[in-house]
């Protein structure tokens, strides 16, 4: 098969959370909202919106856990925050943000995870470090495509650009490959254990 086999890999992730029990997976799907809290509150101020790390948690989260269970905690994450626990950027919560200049955003992250975590299982992991790179970028490209959407409707679409998509180009080419060395290290780590 050709390197862009679309057949599911048994172990597409060093977590192997696919095969746990479900105590294991609802363990994890808690981990990670907290990563994503934590992440949430590394930010740099920008305005319409600021630039955390939160897209570097959720495409870690997509592609460490399988589309389903890193849609399913990013959704978590996106509920607490909507009770109102403080775990938004600038450690904010509530339903303001989901109607704001960052709901566009926020909306795309289950699907950015879950379009990262689809490419995982099939293959665009961290054993080919390119590959990741690449689903990385293609899930950051969705969110500043659905987040500059949104926030075209607020204030135009040529303001969109320039202050809602532009900013973040080079954070999404840095992140996505922070996000694609961080898997590749994993994985090697895994590997280095196992023959171990």
């Amino acid at each position: 098969m050709s390197d862009l086999s679309f057949t599911t890999s048994a172990r597409f992730s060093p977590l192997g959370l696919q095969a746990r029990p479900a105590h294991i997976k609802a363990a994890a799907v808690l981990l990670g909202t907290l990563v994503l809290a934590i992440a949430s509150q590394i930010s740099v101020p920008m305005l319409p919106v600021p630039m955390t790390m939160q897209t570097l948690a959720v495409i870690l989260i997509g592609a460490l856990y399988g589309w389903r269970l890193g849609a399913l905690t990013v959704l978590a994450w996106l509920g607490e925050a909507a009770v109102g626990l403080p775990v938004l950027a600038n450690g904010t919560g509530g339903l303001a943000p989901f109607m704001g200049p960052t709901a566009g955003y926020l909306v795309s992250f289950p699907f950015v995870a879950a379009l990262v975590g689809w490419l995982a299982e099939r293959g665009w992991n961290g054993s080919r470090p390119a590959f990741a790179f690449v689903s990385m970028l293609l899930g950051h490209v969705f969110c500043l495509a659905l987040g500059g959407l949104w926030l075209a409707t607020l204030i135009g679409a040529e303001k969109a650009m320039l202050a809602g998509v532009v900013p973040f180009l080079l954070g999404s080419l840095v992140k996505s490959g922070l996000g694609a060395a961080i898997l590749m290290a994993l994985v090697r780590r895994t590997n280095s254990a196992e023959q171990a």
